[in-house]
Parts: structure tokens; C-alpha cells; sequence
């Protein structure tokens, strides 16, 4: 039975972290004390210190040879259980994707387990709840993140090389990254250079775009964030906590390769032609360099009112007089205010005074971008709006051929050998930049050294560490109440979409918990730990990864903001059931 007293260290240790989030928020909604720039400042502090130094600091005071396998197990086959399922409802439906796996799989079982499940758990059940934390932090830190990051690297490179290879990617046999690039997550300006070699084969290398981040931004001004400050892409992944910037970023994908060439090479014809949708006059000898609004063309990509219009710019490098060549590299880059855009190099064979050349342009998502994320009152899974301007059961894309693709109809890709060494290198660089992944490798080996041979830190070392882990938990939420004052609404999703995340992050996700723990056998206290713990809000660095890599988004932030605001109540709700 709960009693008073009982209730009474919950609050304690629960309600100062409220605090923290409020005075931030109130500093910033209300009395204007902190500018956009001082909160990115503070922001960064928090992500590159302290967080990082407080997980170092749980982590190495923890026992790992005293860790509770039957509750790590209970974790883990949560997680797998709702895996499988996401899958099996994907494969059998036809009406999920890789999308919404990745979000309901952060919804359900990713909590804020660092910054509230410690202190939460330790005033309900005390410190031993507090070791069981962390070492579901240790898990998610080194496993699930990771996890996650595969699952994010795997969605841009399939986006790439459909992009760029829509009926070719089968032929592709190897695919080099320069060190330039550090992520298929869309926020950096990226291009593809193939090459067939002897072999009949597709080679291809993805580097950085020669297009300059300036020149993109200055193109898309206004439509960045709030407008507060210029956009920088982030290079802490899953410690940056929050930033102000938009992560619908302009990204030209560009592409060498010529499918005409690689058809006349295997023997088959191209069908660039197909579904074209745009054309242009290219005079032989004639350098054009032009923007477009593209106004007069809206209608013919199914643009309708009160849908933003892309962008269109291309650049016709001049023929030098004299060549024999007769081919001309046209560059065309297509921004669409909403989605990211797609960048393709084509060659215009014989091209002649008065030759007319088509190109197919893809159709912007028929969305409303305002402030940081869309908000949408519609709710169903995949439902983009096609080319046809119809909305399908599936996403739907309009390749460079102009051949329609869907992401449930699963469209070609390279052997799985390529993708998954591409797919390695990319999540490799990501970890190698992100300072969590430093601070829980070395917390990990040292509570291994010093548990095993009785080691202590050295105290000007221990005193150096936590003179900054133990400013961080309040940093942390002061940086979230930061958070909140700057987005333009709590609910940036639409209602029908927060009701469906609260009840997968406040019910499914510790249904879940519950089956597997008992189905491993955890009871009493322990089972109550683990199901609370399930019910904790979400979790900061999932909403990071989706805003990076532009995968709903605005759901985790309303997941983050909105599920902070009631999971105390929640929580409480389940602490007092759970011990009637």
C-alpha cells in the first residue's frame, strides 16, 4: 500500500526537475530573458558536456557484475516483441513502413530513462531501481540507438539509390563513400558519381555536393526554423538535444550517372521519356543559367492552391566552338519548399538548336509547412499524396525517369553485401562523432576495471567529472523547458495523431513491458520497476534522430513536450495501482 510518506520522496525527488523545466520555459515565453542564440549556446553546452559527463557518471558507479539478467532480458524481449510485431503488421497489411516501424518502435519503447526514470524510480522504490536504470540506459546507449541509427541509414541510402538508380540498383556492385560525408540523413548536400567499368557493373561513389551550403540557404531564406539563426547541421546526432533549426534542409542529390548510356551498354533502350512533364529548348553553343518559380508549370505536377511550389533551377554549360562531341551535361536541381530534393545529371545526346529535351519533376508532398514542423489533422499510415495528387495507401515518389515507385511496393536495391557495408560505414561515422558514444564506452570499461580489481578514480579526476554530471540533470531539463518555449505549439501534429502516440507511449508500450517481464519471470517490486519504468516519457534521443533524418518528427517532438507535461499524473497512476 502506498502511503504518504511514500508519495511524499516521489514528489521530492520528482518535482525539482519540474521546476528546472519551467523556470526555463517561463524565461524564455514570458519574461524574454534568453535570446535564440544564448538558448543554442546552452543547448550545445548541455549536449556536449553534460549529458555526456552524466552518463559517465551513472555508468561507472554501476556494478556490471551485478547487473539483473532476468530484468536486461525482460527489456530486450520487449523491445524484440515489438519489433516482430511492427514487422509482421508491415509485412501482412501493406498499409505500414520502415517509417512508421522506426517511430512506433521509439514511441513504445524508449523512455526518458537518464534524465527522469533515475530519480523517479529511486523516490518510489529506491536506489537499487536507480542501478536497474542504468543499466537500461547502458543497453540503450550501445544497442538500441545503434539500432535505430541502422534503420535510419538504411531508409536514406534506399532513398538515394532510388532516387538516383530507380531501374539500375541491381546492377550496382560496390559503393564508395568519400570521408567528406557523414550521414544519408538529407541535412548535407550529397551527390552520387557512377561509373561502368570493364566488368559491365555499376561503381558507384557518393560524395559532397560542390553545391555550397551558403548558396542552398540562401535560396530557401525564410523557410529555416523560426528565422532565428542561420541553419548548421549537427554533428552530435544523439547528444545534440535540441536545436532551432528546421530539418527539412534543402539537399541536392545529384547523380553522374547517364541511364541512357548504361541501357545502350546492356542492350535495352531508355524510357527517360516517360511521363515527362516539363521541357525546355537547349541551343546548341548556348550557355542558360535561370531560376524559375515554376509557376506556369504547377498545374502539370498536380500542384493545386494553397500547395508550395518548388523551386526549379537548372544550368546549361556551354559547348566550346569546334567539338565534335554533341553532347551537352545538363544539371538540374528541384527544391520543393516541404520535401528534399532531387538532384539528377542527364546528357542530352545530338542536342541541336531548337531540341526540345524533357525532363519529369517530382511532385511536392501537399503539405503546409508552418513554423517547425506540419501540423495535420488527417491520420492514417503512408498516406502521402502521389503523383496523381490521390492520396494511396502507400508512399509514393516520382523517380527521375518519371516512373512512379511506392515505398511498400519495395523497390530494387544493390546485393545486400553493398548495402549493408554502406550502411556500416555511414552509422560508423556517426558513432565516431557523437560524444554519448565516448562517454558510455569509457563508463562501461572503467566499472569493469574497477568493480574487478577494486580500483577507485583518482579524486581530482572524480571531483573534475562531477563537478559537471551533477549540473547536468538540471541542465538537461532547463535545456528541455528551453525546448518547449521555442516551438510554436505543444500539439504540432494534430490531435488524432498526439492521441495515438500518447496511447502507444502511455499504454503499449508497458502492456508490452508487462507480458515479457512475466513471461521471464520478474515479480513484485521488480515487475512494478519495469512497468513503470515503461510509462516514463518519452525519450529525447529518438526525437533527435527523427529530426535529423526528417521521419515524423513532429510527432516526437509532441511526444517529448506534451508526454513530459502528463507523465508525472501517469506515472503516479501506475506507482499507486501497481502497489494496491
Amino acid at each position: 500500500m502506498i502511503t504518504s510518506l511514500d508519495f511524499y520522496h516521489v514528489m521530492t525527488a520528482v518535482v525539482p526537475l519540474y521546476v528546472a523545466m519551467i523556470l526555463a520555459y517561463g524565461s524564455v515565453k514570458w519574461w524574454s530573458i534568453f535570446t535564440a542564440d544564448q538558448c543554442s549556446g546552452i543547448n550545445r553546452f548541455v549536449a556536449l558536456f553534460a549529458v555526456p559527463l552524466l552518463s559517465f557518471h551513472f555508468i561507472s558507479i554501476n556494478d556490471p557484475y551485478a547487473m539483473n539478467l532476468r530484468f536486461i532480458a525482460a527489456d530486450t524481449l520487449q523491445k524484440l516483441m515489438v519489433l516482430a510485431g511492427l514487422t509482421a503488421w508491415t509485412s501482412l497489411t501493406g498499409r505500414g513502413s520502415l517509417e512508421w516501424i522506426i517511430t512506433i518502435f521509439s514511441l513504445s519503447t524508449l523512455p526518458n530513462t537518464l534524465v527522469m526514470g533515475i530519480p523517479l524510480l529511486k523516490g518510489m522504490y529506491g536506489d537499487f531501481s536507480g542501478g536497474l536504470m542504468v543499466q537500461i540506459v547502458v543497453l540503450q546507449c550501445i544497442i538500441w540507438y545503434t539500432l535505430m541509427l541502422f534503420m535510419f541509414e538504411f531508409r536514406g541510402a534506399r532513398l538515394l539509390i532510388a532516387e538516383q538508380f530507380p531501374e539500375t540498383a541491381a546492377s550496382i556492385v560496390s559503393i564508395a563513400v568519400d570521408s567528406g560525408v557523414m550521414s544519408l540523413d538529407g541535412r548535407e548536400a550529397i551527390e552520387t558519381h557512377a561509373e561502368v567499368k570493364g566488368d559491365g557493373k555499376l561503381h558507384v561513389t557518393v560524395r559532397r555536393s560542390s553545391a555550397s551550403r551558403s548558396d542552398v540557404y540562401s535560396r530557401r531564406s525564410g523557410q529555416a526554423g523560426f528565422g532565428l539563426s542561420t541553419p548548421r547541421p549537427s554533428n552530435l546526432t544523439n547528444a545534440e538535444i535540441y536545436s532551432l533549426q528546421s530539418s527539412r534542409n534543402p539537399t541536392p542529390r545529384g547523380s553522374s550517372f547517364n541511364h541512357a548510356d548504361f541501357f545502350s551498354l546492356v542492350g535495352r533502350n531508355s524510357n527517360f521519356a516517360a511521363g515527362d512533364c516539363y521541357g525546355m529548348t537547349a541551343a546548341k553553343g548556348q550557355s542558360t543559367s535561370r531560376t524559375s518559380n515554376f509557376d506556369e508549370e504547377a498545374a502539370a505536377i498536380g500542384v493545386g492552391a494553397g500547395i508550395n511550389k518548388p523551386r526549379l533551377h537548372y544550368q546549361l554549360p556551354a559547348v566550346a566552338a569546334g567539338t565534335t562531341s554533341g553532347k551537352k551535361d545538363l544539371r538540374m536541381f528541384v527544391w520543393s519548399s516541404t520535401a528534399s530534393p532531387v538532384s539528377d545529371i542527364l546528357t542530352a545526346g545530338d542536342a541541336r538548336a531548337g531540341k526540345e529535351i524533357r525532363l519529369s519533376v517530382s511532385s511536392p508532398r501537399a503539405e503546409t509547412q508552418k513554423g517547425e514542423f506540419v501540423e495535420r489533422e488527417d491520420f492514417s499510415f503512408g498516406n502521402r499524396v502521389t503523383a496523381g495528387g490521390e492520396e494511396g495507401g502507400e508512399d509514393k515518389t516520382q523517380g527521375p525517369t518519371g516512373k512512379v515507385t511506392g515505398a511498400g511496393s519495395s523497390p530494387a536495391l544493390p546485393p545486400t553485401s553493398v548495402m549493408t557495408r554502406l550502411i556500416l560505414i555511414m552509422v560508423w561515422r556517426k558513432l565516431i562523432r557523437n560524444p554519448n558514444t565516448y562517454s558510455s564506452l569509457i563508463g562501461v570499461i572503467w566499472s569493469l576495471v574497477c568493480y574487478r580489481w577494486n580500483i577507485e578514480m583518482p579524486a581530482i579526476i572524480s571531483k573534475s567529472i562531477s563537478i559537471l554530471s551533477d549540473a547536468g540533470l538540471g541542465m538537461a531539463m532547463f535545456s528541455l523547458g528551453l525546448f518547449m518555449a521555442l516551438q510554436p505549439r505543444i500539439i504540432a501534429c494534430g490531435n488524432n495523431v498526439a492521441a495515438f502516440s500518447m496511447a502507444v507511449r502511455f499504454l503499449a508500450g508497458p502492456a508490452v513491458m508487462a507480458a515479457a517481464s512475466i513471461a521471464v519471470g520478474l515479480r513484485g517490486v521488480l515487475l512494478h520497476v519495469a512497468v513503470v519504468q515503461a510509462a516514463l516519457p518519452q525519450g529525447i534521443v529518438p526525437f533527435v534522430f527523427a529530426k535529423e533524418y526528417g521521419v515524423h518528427p513532429e510527432i516526437l517532438s509532441t511526444a517529448v513536450i506534451f508526454g513530459m507535461l502528463i507523465a508525472l499524473p501517469i506515472t503516479l497512476i501506475y506507482y499507486i495501482l501497481l502497489g494496491l
